[in-house]
C-alpha cells in the first residue's frame, strides 16, 4: 500500500475519514438547513433571469 501502511490501517483511515465526512455534512445540513428554501432562491434567480436585459447587436455592425 502507500507509503509502506498496511492494508488494514491504510483501510482503517480510510472508512475513519469517510466516515467523519459524511457526520460532517449531516452536521452542516442540520445546523445550516441549506435546502430549506432552495425553491425561493431558483424562483428568484428564474425571475432575474427572465428580467435581465440581453444586449442586442447593433444593425449598423459588420459581420466578420
Amino acid at each position: 500500500m502507500p507509503a509502506g501502511v498496511p492494508l488494514r490501517q491504510y483501510l482503517t483511515f480510510t472508512a475513519a475519514s469517510l466516515l467523519s465526512m459524511f457526520i460532517g455534512s449531516q452536521v452542516v445540513h442540520n445546523y445550516y438547513h441549506p435546502l430549506r428554501d432552495l425553491n425561493y432562491y431558483i424562483e428568484r434567480e428564474i425571475k432575474s433571469q427572465r428580467l435581465r436585459e440581453v444586449p442586442q447587436p447593433s444593425e449598423n455592425a459588420s459581420s466578420p
